[in-house]
């Protein structure tokens, strides 16, 4: 019957991951399916589960309850995946008229942060056969009194995009909500896992599974590689560290000649506040009818009317940041422009992956760097991509908090032997090395709490010690309901519009509070005047189009992945060698990774320029010091590191706190992608010039582990008045 269901689906065929997945499907095995975007993974998942419904309705058996979860990262990939499941459904249901067979009504609905209080308490009256939600909701679900139950019907569990939620504490959280799905199902749940990006795709396997007897995973496993269309967009002047404003007005005309080349072009970047800004800029050139703007800070509605508009090809532009990289079936996008580096490989393919997103079709991608830097990173990350590199996703191991949250919330719901809620806790993948010392710390400090002045605080399970069983205090369900998941809470201000009352997004509680009312901001490609500043709440008016100033959100930016780190350094150590004849190292960037002569000359001179500065290319294996004095007679050092901001954040964290025990002053340190700046607040009377210094072979396979090492030889240069006074460092 599924085979009848694809042709029905106007497909001339399974496609190569839908064939494999099937049989694996049909017998109740658990699937794990890595295939390229566009290939139909998702179908391949949904279809197996809408023909396992419909031969129940065929036999006249279907009951009235929730038997497939579908899980996705992001809320719009939610709303897409109910959308698009309208049309097979529709599809599938006149097929079976003309094959004679009974009617078979199968309801689809979505639960997410976003869904109205009224769809929610509908939902618990006519449970939907297929429950489309994210993480965080399935677990307010499975927490909840009365839509708990509406979960114990459940025997498929659909994970989508399964790689974004595995590499961060998301991951450890739905991993426990999984099990706490299955002990409440009271059988094993089949277990379907996608993604276009995996690495390494068994460690994601055993993550999806989790841990336990009989559990075991069929892989199918179709690549992730892809012809592409990629290129690297560059502006006429060079690059430099910041873009000058007539560089972004070059950027700018660029991306409208582009877009006005294709259909329909998405364009990504990183963060909120460009989004609102390159939406301004785009809207002055083509008009507000034909560019919208796409985030986590707007509305539901707005979001949902960008989404509508794009899939009917009434926009020409689409301006949005991650909230639209995943999976998302956006209509006829032809044209993906990245602004920016992306800081990750995987990243890179999603969102190019959002053009083309058809069978056959060849996703098309031009990315904008923004700094001299960026086009280092950017040459590389082209490279990885066409080469079929990825991010390898490393899952956190046993985190306190979550497991915190979840034990509060499975006690809160029902009394459970200790046993068997530790046992629960290892069968998760992340708890899988959970020991009972560990398990048994975190229970106490649930079930004791803390003192305060105004007596214990914070007890939210109660330990019986003879029974050795636990049970939720009062409060403990309202406090795993509202402080649940592993998101933060960032405290936004929310933004309504006068009279109307109307939602229109979110802006960060800084912006909020220094903000005054006649201000006038843009959120939403509209402008809005602050009438109203109250608690949470920022009241506006309609600007009339007057122009506005941007809003910003704090802690945006993504930070370069490992992977890509070690191919960046790899590059400017290549490129390193090859300076010595500029004309055949540009030669070589152009043949070997496509860039066009400017791009490649750009790189060269960059590189050759640090390298006359420095006296070498910073890279993993050579890193760089700089000290040198500003105007105020502050000391600044500067550590060249290109190891990703992860490992710089760590070092310069742990630089400080050493420089604080030893010298007794504050080093104000700031990393970044490539190295790290700090600043003294004394110089301890040290007039000494400026000199570069390298220290070789610092890296390793760990490069936390040098923290010692790097230690002594700042302080050294911190401290010494002339170069040679360093131990284990050379002048340039």
């Amino acid at each position: 019957m599924i085979h009848g269901s694809s042709c029905a689906l106007s497909f001339p065929g399974p496609t190569e991951p839908q064939a494999k997945a099937w049989p694996a499907i049909a017998k109740g095995k658990h699937v794990l399916i890595a295939a390229p975007t566009g290939s139909g993974k998702t179908f391949a998942a949904f279809l197996a589960a809408i023909d396992s419904l419909l031969r129940q309705g065929v036999k006249g058996a279907l009951p009235n309850e929730t038997q497939v979860v579908y899980v996705s990262p992001l809320k719009a990939l939610s709303n897409d995946i109910q959308q698009n499941l309208a049309e097979p459904l529709a599809q599938v249901a006149r097929t079976a008229g003309e094959m004679g067979l009974p009617e078979v009504a199968i309801r689809t609905l979505v639960r997410t942060g976003d869904t109205p209080a009224a769809e929610r308490r509908a939902m618990l009256k006519h449970p939907p056969h297929i429950l489309v939600t994210t993480p965080e909701s399935l677990y307010l679900m499975l927490t909840a009194e009365r839509s708990r139950n509406m979960l114990k019907s459940v025997h498929t569990v659909i994970v989508d995009e399964i790689h974004a939620v595995a590499r961060d504490k998301r991951g450890s959280h739905l991993s426990l909500t999984l099990e706490r799905l299955e002990a409440l199902a009271a059988r094993p749940l089949q277990r379907i896992g996608l993604s276009a990006t995996q690495k390494p795709i068994e460690e994601i396997a055993r993550f999806l599974m989790g841990v336990g007897a009989g559990r075991t995973c069929e892989i199918v496993d179709t690549g992730h590689l892809r012809r592409l269309d990629l290129g690297i967009e560059i502006p006429g002047p060079p690059l430099e560290a910041v873009m000058a404003a007539e560089v972004w007005q070059e950027i700018h005309a660029r991306l409208v000649e582009l877009i006005e080349r294709h259909q329909t072009t998405l364009v990504f970047v990183n963060t909120r506040r460009l989004a609102e800004r390159l939406t301004a800029r785009l809207t002055e050139r083509l008009g507000p009818d034909r560019v919208a703007s796409h985030h986590g800070s707007l509305s539901r509605a707005l979001r949902l009317d960008a989404e509508r508009r794009l899939k009917e090809g009434t926009l020409k532009a689409l301006v949005a940041t991650a909230s639209l990289e995943l999976g998302i079936d956006i209509g006829a996008v032809d044209l993906v422009c990245q602004i920016g580096s992306t800081r990750s490989i995987a990243t890179l393919l999603q969102r190019v992956g959002r053009s083309g997103h058809s069978l056959g079709a060849v996703p098309k991608g031009r990315v904008f760097p923004l700094s001299r830097d960026e086009l280092v990173e950017c040459a590389e990350l082209v490279r990885a991509a066409r080469d079929g590199r990825l991010d390898r996703l490393i899952i956190q191991q046993k985190p306190l908090d979550i497991r915190a949250q979840q034990i509060v919330a499975a006690a809160a719901c029902e009394d459970w032997p200790e046993d068997r809620l530790f046992a629960l806790c290892r069968r998760a993948y992340p708890y899988r090395d959970l020991t009972r010392e560990e398990f048994d710390e975190v229970m106490r400090m649930l079930a004791d709490g803390f003192t305060t002045r105004r007596g214990r605080r914070a007890a939210y399970v109660h330990y019986d010690g003879v029974h050795r069983r636990l049970r939720g205090r009062r409060g403990a369900r309202l406090a795993a309901l509202t402080s649940g998941g592993a998101i933060p809470d960032l405290a936004d201000y929310r933004v309504v519009v006068e009279p109307a009352q109307t939602f229109i997004g979110t802006v960060n509680e800084d912006f909020a509070v220094e903000s005054m009312p006649g201000d006038i901001f843009q959120l939403g490609n509209a402008s809005w005047q602050i009438t109203k500043i109250n608690s949470g709440e920022v009241r506006v008016a309609d600007a009339q189009g007057q122009p506005p100033t941007l809003p910003f959100w704090l802690g945006e930016a993504p930070g370069r992945t490992a992977e890509l780190s070690e191919e960046v350094s790899r590059l400017r150590e290549v490129v390193a060698l090859r300076l010595d004849d500029p004309a055949a190292a540009a030669s070589w960037l152009e043949g070997t990774i496509g860039l066009s002569p400017a791009a490649a000359r750009q790189i060269v001179e960059y590189l050759d320029a640090t390298s006359h500065v420095l006296g070498v290319i910073p890279s993993q294996h050579t890193l760089a010091l700089e000290r040198f004095f500003d105007q105020a007679g502050g000391m600044q050092l500067v550590l060249h590191a290109p190891f990703g901001s992860r490992i710089n954040r760590a070092w310069g964290l742990a630089l400080r706190k050493r420089f604080c025990v030893r010298f007794d002053f504050e080093l104000q340190a700031a990393a970044g992608d490539d190295g790290e700046a700090g600043r003294g607040n004394r110089a301890n009377g040290l007039i000494t010039p400026y000199r570069p210094m390298t220290m070789h072979s610092v890296a390793g396979k760990n490069p936390i582990s040098h923290v010692g090492k790097l230690y002594n030889l700042v302080a050294g240069l911190a401290c010494a008045r002339v170069v040679g006074d360093v131990p284990g460092v050379t002048g340039a």
